[in-house]
Formats: C-alpha cells, structure tokens, sequence
C-alpha cells in the first residue's frame, strides 16, 4: 500500500461534478419552495376572502387588495408554479456548483487543499479481463451437493 497525494485534478471533471450536485439539490429544494408558495398563496386568497366577508368591506380596502387574482392564479396553476420554480432554483445551484467545483479543484491543482490517496499495488501480472475471469471462477468450481 502506498500513501501519497493527488498531483492535479481536472477542473473540467470537478465543475461538471459541481454543477450537477447543484442541479440535483436545485431541483429538490426548488420543489419544496415551489409547493411552499403555492399553498401561500392558496392561504393568503382564503384569509383575504375571510376577512372581506368578516368586516364587510370591499377587496381594495383588504391587505392585499389588488393582488389577490395574482394569487389565485399562482394557487390555482401550481402544476406549473412547482416545476419552475424548481428548474430556476435548479439552474442556479448548478452555476453555484459550477463556481464551487473550479475552485475546490484550483486549490487542489495549487496545493492549498491536499488531497490524500491510498493506492494498493496489485502482483506484476497483468490484470485480465472481468469475462476471463469470470470463466475461471467457473471452472474452479465444485460440483454442487449430491451431484
């Protein structure tokens, strides 16, 4: 077994690997945000309907007065609030992964940030193929009881 560190990696390889754990948790969290916001909206149209009848007053002396079919829209269309809200949130944790990958892999490159490897050196011969052996593994094997 040999201890040493890693030399170089590629900051290519390291943003590619950012950006696509940023999309991934973009996406999750864009979900929850996006059906947060709709259930909000669904909420503030029903307090406003409420507190409309309650004082009997007309909706543009309410709160939110004016805003409330913007709400209703957002309420009622979150099929399509959800999974944009989650695709925006998305593409922005990729362009932070992005970011976050190219300089965790220059701090590496510089040396800022060793990064430890183990590596186990294997006998002198050469490694075979997985299907030979495979095929080994089968010819060595036994026959199987009251065979």
């Amino acid at each position: 077994m040999v201890n040493d560190f890693l030399v170089r990696l590629s900051t290519r390889s390291a943003m590619f690997a950012g950006a696509i754990t940023g999309f991934v948790f973009g996406l999750f969290a864009g979900a929850l945000l996006g059906a947060l916001i709709s259930w909000f909206a669904g909420a503030l149209v029903d307090w406003q309907a409420q507190l409309g009848f309650s004082l009997g007053v007309t909706q543009q002396l309410l709160p939110l007065g004016d805003q409330v079919k913007s709400l209703e829209t957002v309420s009622d269309r979150w099929f399509l609030v959800i999974p944009a809200v989650s695709l925006v949130v998305g593409a922005s944790g990729a362009l932070i992964g992005v970011l976050a990958g190219g300089l965790w892999a220059s701090l590496v490159n510089i040396g800022v940030l060793p990064i430890e490897v183990i590596v186990m050196r294997r006998s002198s011969a050469p490694m075979r193929r997985a299907s030979d052996r495979r095929r080994v593994r089968t010819r060595e094997r036994g026959k199987a009881v009251g065979e």
